[in-house]
């Protein structure tokens, strides 16, 4: 969108917050670059110039705006609705791949030579790897700056940076402030103080225009908590979102508690347990640590299970074009896909809610947690476990499943082409590819395989027309209620045949379609 040049002066100056993340600002005569919706008095037409990454306005030499903070803009929803080379690349390098495997480790995973990541990225994003991983280190530093009393070099290599000296000179490159002047700044503003303890999370009121994390409210006794605000965009509706997750919720590895959707995360140093709670303008966000090295992962993997990147608006404007659909829509809209934190986890569960309950589905789930996921101490609430990794379920015992022998076959299968990397389901993953992965393993129905591609996978079109209740809420509706012929009839809906299911699963009574209380 950043070459259209007529289209981003009329967001600029109609401050359209619809377009944070789809494209920067940068000013010439300020060398200042903004988000879209930027407070501030739009600059005259002559002196704007845009880009299309926070990284791209950074390498050729602005600074972030101290108003609006660009740099923590919601990420562009285009990175989850695609599926090529840099996409995939773009979704690693918020998980913060190329920190921890570098450059080559990126195209490794991608199947690419680093020249041709690069050649791609700097196209289309006009960055680098690794001017978009400094600038994700620097977001991520400005947040440890903010939000804990941590010392800065703790800052320095808990944000990815490989010295204090690098992490010093980007962090004046990108504010125009020293490290300890971003940490004054911010325990000045109103409402402000910083907590007692390393790494204890301290807040602000909220402003407009949040970023990917934000510092909320101080948690008072408790050390190594992160309070942050998770942004979106508006319309966001929370019913199906929490109530999807929370009905389907793992015993141990997940519960709802005081009004917030808690779970554990297995991370790449360490684990972590993470408390989401909905608001009208943002999510609340409670992290806890063991490594701060994890916070940029962990960040990412609650922003995309709750699809907060999403554009809810081009997906409700497109399927409001079926009269059908369109009261669905207008009675709840901004419904968002209910994802998962991992995908290898999710493909575990979609075997094990094959043909049963949801109920008797946690019930199995649960099992295959106590008996084989890694214990951890919650001192807020109940939960005991992580889930599973998939080297610990490559050596269970199939005789110690409660299940008939072909679903045992299915899930040790499953099991083992996870563990030896025969079947790789991750944010890296070529959508068509992993399908087609799926449905060579025994068991696997398109049922099965669309579910694991829609909320493990993230893939927006993933449409599952031999669902039970997607079919009675069709019938209901007088669309085609077979298969095939409802099929057909979604075409119109794409590519957001994923967030079509969540309008129509929201007409059964079903506590997934409900906001627990």
């Amino acid at each position: 969108m950043h070459t259209d040049t007529e289209r981003c002066v009329r967001a600029v100056q109609s401050k359209d917050a619809r377009f944070d993340g789809w494209f920067f600002t940068a000013v010439l005569t300020t060398r200042i670059y903004c988000r879209p919706s930027c407070p501030a008095v739009p600059p005259k037409v002559e002196n704007m110039t845009f880009y299309p990454s926070a990284a791209a306005c950074q390498q050729a030499g602005f600074r972030a705006c101290k108003r609006c903070r660009p740099d923590t803009s919601p990420g562009s929803p285009e990175w989850n609705v695609r599926a090529d080379a840099v996409a995939r690349a773009m979704r690693l390098i918020q998980d913060g791949v190329v920190d921890r495997e570098g450059v080559p480790g990126l195209a490794a995973r991608l199947g690419y030579s680093t020249r041709q990541i690069e050649r791609q990225l700097r196209a289309e994003v006009g960055a680098g790897p690794l001017a978009l991983a400094r600038a994700q280190r620097a977001q991520t530093a400005r947040l440890l700056i903010e939000t804990t009393t941590l010392p800065m070099a703790d800052v320095a290599f808990a944000a990815g940076f490989s010295s204090i000296r690098t992490f010093n000179d980007t962090v004046r490159e990108v504010f125009a402030l020293a490290p300890s002047e971003l940490r004054t700044r911010a325990a000045a503003r109103p409402g402000r103080g910083h907590g007692r303890g390393r790494g204890h999370g301290h807040g602000r009121g909220h402003e407009r225009g949040q970023g990917h994390g934000r510092a909320t409210e101080p948690v008072p006794g408790t050390p190594g908590v992160l309070a942050l605000r998770l942004p979106f965009r508006a319309p966001l509706n929370p019913d199906n979102l929490f109530g999807h997750l929370v009905a389907t919720a793992v015993p141990g590895v997940e519960e709802w508690r005081d009004g917030a959707y808690r779970r554990t995360l297995t991370l790449p140093h360490g684990h972590g347990i993470v408390s989401l709670a909905p608001h009208p303008d943002h999510i609340a966000c409670r992290l806890s640590l063991t490594d701060h090295r994890d916070l940029t992962f962990a960040i990412s993997v609650c922003r995309r299970m709750l699809d907060l990147d999403a554009d809810p608006v081009a997906v409700d404007d497109q399927l409001r074009t079926d009269p059908l659909l369109a009261p669905l829509v207008d009675k709840g809209p901004g419904r968002r896909v209910p994802r998962t934190v991992d995908a290898a986890e999710f493909a575990v569960r979609a075997v094990l809610g094959q043909q049963v309950s949801t109920a008797a589905a946690r019930t199995h789930a649960a099992r295959l947690v106590t008996a084989h996921g890694t214990p951890v101490h919650d001192a807020e609430g109940g939960l005991t476990h992580l889930f599973p990794a998939p080297d610990a379920l490559a050596g269970v015992d199939p005789e110690t499943l409660a299940f008939p022998r072909s679903r045992r076959t299915t899930l040790t299968t499953l099991f083992v082409a996870l563990a030896d990397g025969t079947l790789r389901l991750g944010p890296d993953s070529d959508w068509n590819e992993a399908r087609a992965q799926l449905a060579a393993l025994p068991g696997f129905g398109p049922w099965t395989v669309e579910a694991i591609a829609m909320r493990g996978l993230g893939d927006p079109d993933a449409f599952l027309p031999t669902d039970l209740g997607i079919r009675h809420a069709a019938a209901g509706l007088g669309l085609p209620s077979t298969p095939a012929a409802l099929t057909a009839r979604a075409a119109a809906w794409r590519p957001w045949r994923a967030y079509a299911v969540q309008y129509l699963w929201a007409t059964g009574d079903h506590p997934i379609n409900r906001l627990p209380v």
